[in-house]
């Protein structure tokens, strides 16, 4: 993986985060944007379960480089559950906003551009108070497995990538027609900078946040305090790594 000091660590890990957060996001509002322009032809189960199968495969390809938060409600929750620094926060944002960014862009060049179709909103007949109470039950769902799967002896390694694909493609299935499901602020964020539509924005950024926030407060009751264990699994760290050596090779 490289020497203690090795100042490409760091950009690997942004790197990866990236690059998560686009496939994910492609996908994800990818398969909106397809069933648009073919009139149909992506059905909504399909587009419930396509972000959860993506998930599976990104963790499974960058959990041990990065953590594959690809989620600024994950990278948040983990730092506020002290598993990983809070120095290395802004570098994680900005790198899974960007990736995010790219995908929406990506789609808006190779498919066409589908303006508003593809932000976070709410569906007629849901009030922006209940969204915003959806996608924080959602973002609790989502970070109380994501939590769970790294710590002590409920720590499944990269299976865990099973856990939270699976969660995902539950809670899009459920909740898809009421909110898009989105639980991730990059995702939201992205598609409403590319169609410059602000109008529900704070509910999806807000609500996975506090959702998280809760969520990391329930991993308090369940398991008590932080685990290496955890410490490992947020950092993309191997049985053998401390979280002190990464942290040196990050930081350098």
């Amino acid at each position: 993986m490289g020497e203690p000091n090795d100042p490409l660590y760091e950009l690997r890990r942004l790197f990866g985060e990236a690059l998560g957060t686009f496939l994910l996001i492609l996908v994800s509002v990818g398969a909106i944007v397809v069933n648009i322009k073919t009139h149909g032809e992506v059905p909504f189960t399909a587009q419930a379960i396509a972000p959860g199968l993506a998930i599976m495969a990104i963790i499974y390809t960058i959990g041990s480089c990065s953590g594959a938060h690809v989620n600024p409600a994950v990278t948040f929750s983990y730092a506020l559950r002290r598993n990983f620094p809070w120095s290395r926060v802004p570098g994680y944002l900005l790198a899974q906003l960007a990736g995010g960014l790219a995908a929406v862009a990506f789609l808006r060049f190779t498919v066409g551009d589908v303006g508003r179709a593809v932000t976070s909103t709410p569906a007629s007949g849901t009030s922006g108070h209940s969204a915003f109470l959806i996608e924080l039950a959602l973002t609790v769902g989502l970070v109380t497995v994501t939590l769970g799967t790294a710590s002590g002896q409920n720590n499944v390694g990269p299976n865990a990538a099973i856990a939270r694909g699976g969660y995902m493609a539950a809670a899009g299935l459920w909740a898809g027609p009421l909110t898009g499901a989105a639980m991730n602020p990059a995702r939201s964020a992205s598609a409403a900078i590319m169609a410059n539509d602000w109008s529900h924005l704070w509910l999806y950024i807000a609500g996975p946040f506090c959702g998280g926030a809760i969520a990391v407060g329930f991993a308090w009751i369940l398991r008590g305090p932080p685990t290496l264990t955890a410490d490992r699994s947020a950092q993309g760290l191997s049985a053998d790594e401390s979280p002190e050596s990464r942290s040196q090779k990050g930081s350098t």
